[in-house]
């Protein structure tokens, strides 16, 4: 019984300290902006005031491969999909060092 006793303390005592855990979520701030999604015939790109200097962007197909890439945005970029196929793509917004800095995934619908 005191065996249990002991166990029992140390059982409570350890659910005490983990509920007591308190973990802070990181702020997401996006600076870019997509619409519509899904899309039919063209997407637009927004990047937030000044967060388009010295980026590149680049979307990939669902399987990895690169359709499209552009070495410097503006900050506003649309991009045509009228020789993308149905279905999900990822875009990356890379820094000058090429270190991703945004990603995401947008639909096309035909």
């Amino acid at each position: 019984m005191r065996l249990f006793y002991i166990l029992f303390l140390f059982v409570l005592s350890g659910y005490q300290a983990i509920s007591q855990v308190h973990i802070e979520p990181f702020p997401e701030t996006r600076i870019i902006k997509f619409y519509p999604n899904p899309a039919v015939s063209q997407i637009t790109f927004s990047f937030e005031n000044g967060a388009e200097k010295d980026k590149s962007f680049q979307i990939f197909n669902f399987i990895g491969k690169k359709i499209y890439e552009l070495q410097s945005v503006s900050s506003k970029t649309i991009v045509d999909l009228s020789n993308f196929y149905r279905g999900v793509y990822i875009f990356q917004v890379r820094n000058r060092n090429g270190k991703v800095i945004e990603s995401g995934k947008f639909q096309v619908t035909k």
